[in-house]
C-alpha cells in the first residue's frame, strides 16, 4: 500500500493534513541534501498543500506527489497544472512559496482558481525515458490516473524550473502530438544548451541523437499555438539557449530582466509565472 501522507481537507479520508502555517522548503527546483528525510522535517506544510508517497510503474519506485491548492477552495475537479523540478530537486522543492502566491493571486482575484502539482521525476533524466525509468511515460499516463482516483482534475498546463522546464515544454510537445493539447505552459530558466558538447556533461542522454530527438530546441514549432510564457535572467548560465527558442519560438510572454540561475531570480519570477498560467488555463 503507498505511504499516503496527506491529501486533506474535503479528501481527508484519504489521508491527514500536515497542518503547519510555514512555508519553507529545500531549494526551488535546484539540489536538495536529503531526499530521504521525513516531509515534516523538510517543509512545513500549509492547510492547502498536501504530499502522498506512490509507487510509479513508469519509474520503477516510490515518489512523493504534492498538491497545492489556493487557500480555502476545493481542490476537487480544479484544472491542474504540473509543476516540474529541476536538476537534483524533487516534488517537495515546489512547496517554497507556491501555495502562498497562488493563494494570495486567487484571493486578489487576479486568476481564477486551479491547482498545482509536482511529482518525483527524478535527479538528473530530463523527465524523458531513461532504462528502468520513464518518467514522461509517469506525466502521460498514471498521473490523470493518480489524479482521477482522488476526484482531482486533469492535468492541462505544464511548468518548471531549469530541467523542470526543459520537461514542461517536452510533455506539452508529447501531449500536442497524442492530440490532447495542453491549454498553457510556463518555464522559467529552461535548461535549454545550444550544444551537445555542453549537454553531454550532464549525463543525462545516451548520445547526441538521443538528444536531439528530444530537444526543445529541436523542435521549435511542435507547441503550435500554445500560450507559452518564458522568464530567464540575462546572467543565466541558459540564457543563450532561452534567447533562441524566444527569437524562433515568439511566446505569448517572455522576460529576460537582470538575474542569475539562483533562487532570488526564481522566486521574483514564480508569481508571475502562476499569473500566467492562471490567466490562460481556464478554456
Amino acid at each position: 500500500m503507498p505511504n499516503r501522507r496527506s491529501i486533506g481537507g474535503a479528501l481527508s479520508r484519504r489521508a491527514l493534513l500536515a497542518g503547519a502555517a510555514g512555508l519553507t522548503a529545500a531549494g526551488l527546483g535546484l539540489t536538495t541534501d536529503s531526499t530521504s528525510a521525513p516531509v515534516e522535517q523538510r517543509v512545513s506544510l500549509a492547510k492547502n498543500v498536501s504530499v502522498e508517497r506512490i509507487y510509479s510503474e513508469a519509474r520503477k519506485q516510490a515518489v512523493d506527489m504534492v498538491v497545492i491548492h489556493p487557500k480555502g477552495i476545493d481542490p476537487r475537479g480544479l484544472p491542474v497544472c504540473l509543476m516540474l523540478h529541476g536538476r537534483f530537486g524533487d516534488a517537495l522543492d515546489s512547496v517554497a512559496g507556491l501555495p502562498m502566491w497562488l493563494s494570495n493571486s486567487v484571493a486578489a482575484g487576479r486568476i481564477p482558481p486551479f491547482t498545482l502539482l509536482s511529482v518525483d521525476g527524478g535527479p538528473n533524466n530530463y523527465w524523458h525515458r531513461r532504462p528502468g525509468d520513464d518518467a514522461m511515460s509517469m506525466l502521460l499516463d498514471e498521473v490523470p490516473q493518480w489524479l482521477s482516483e482522488r476526484e482531482l482534475g486533469k492535468p492541462v498546463a505544464a511548468a518548471g524550473i531549469s530541467m523542470g522546464g526543459f520537461g514542461a515544454l517536452v510533455y506539452a510537445r508529447r501531449r500536442r502530438e497524442l492530440g490532447d493539447p495542453l491549454r498553457t505552459a510556463g518555464v522559467i530558466a529552461p535548461a535549454l544548451h545550444t550544444s551537445w558538447r555542453e549537454m553531454r556533461k550532464r549525463r543525462a542522454f545516451t548520445n547526441e541523437a538521443e538528444w536531439r530527438s528530444i530537444d526543445p530546441l529541436q523542435h521549435l514549432h511542435a507547441l503550435g499555438d500554445l500560450p507559452v510564457g518564458v522568464w530567464c535572467g540575462n546572467a543565466d548560465r541558459f540564457i543563450e539557449g532561452t534567447r533562441r527558442f524566444i527569437r524562433l519560438t515568439h511566446p505569448t510572454y517572455a522576460s529576460t530582466s537582470p538575474g542569475r540561475h539562483n533562487k532570488t531570480y526564481f522566486r521574483k519570477a514564480l508569481p508571475e509565472l502562476v499569473d500566467f498560467i492562471g490567466g490562460h488555463i481556464h478554456p
